[in-house]
């Protein structure tokens, strides 16, 4: 466990799926929520982002050692859920991991990977992990000095803007395979990697 706690956003719409909520699909008869959520647990404290209740994604973090915040204006976007989370830091916080809840090939290791980029490169203000082959994603980790920075955005783009202005101090951390992007958006998305995953175990 570390000091340094973690966003999990987790309040969109699966506008996608066709009628179905993306995170609530299983993975090994667990919803991806949970299974995102207990990756998180494992390597530091956990915030995370949900629509308002009544809403199924709360049923699904039932016995989590988490915080749940619930993001009144969730149809604005992400960054709704940002604002939110970002207010609910400890002050003494000294940096936040954000991470995406759709991302089933995250591991533990990962998010500890990213972790560790702080401390080896300590000039930097953003540790962001990548694909294998370099390509930016999750998780990403924002110094406290940009706190304020992501407390104002609006819209849904995520902390892109802020990212941008400090591409100087960004360091880019390669995770395996294609971990830090590989979401699930779409009912296809789903089939083809649990095709994927099938064909994987032995």
């Amino acid at each position: 466990m570390t000091e340094i706690p973690i966003i999990l956003l987790a309040a969109g719409q699966s506008s996608r799926m066709g009628g179905l909520d993306k995170l609530m699909q299983l993975i090994d008869g667990v919803p991806l929520l949970a299974h995102s959520a207990t990756r998180a647990c494992a390597v530091g404290p956990v915030i995370v982002a949900l629509p308002p209740k009544p809403h199924p994604r709360y049923d699904a973090l039932e016995g989590l050692d988490i915080q749940v915040v619930p993001v009144l204006d969730a149809a604005e976007g992400m960054n709704a859920s940002l604002r939110a989370a970002i207010r609910q830091l400890p002050a003494e916080a000294p940096a936040v991991m954000v991470l995406l809840a759709d991302l089933p090939d995250l591991t533990e290791t990962d998010l500890a990977t990213i972790l560790k980029a702080r401390q080896t490169h300590p000039g930097d203000l953003i540790w962001r992990g990548t694909t294998e082959d370099g390509k930016p994603g999750h998780p990403v980790v924002f110094d406290r000095s940009l706190f304020d920075q992501l407390s104002k955005l609006q819209g849904d783009d995520g902390a892109q803007v802020v990212v941008r202005k400090q591409r100087g101090r960004v360091h880019l951390e390669p995770l395996p395979g294609q971990n830090a992007l590989l979401d699930l958006d779409t009912p296809e998305d789903w089939e083809i990697w649990e095709d994927w995953r099938r064909k994987r175990t032995p």
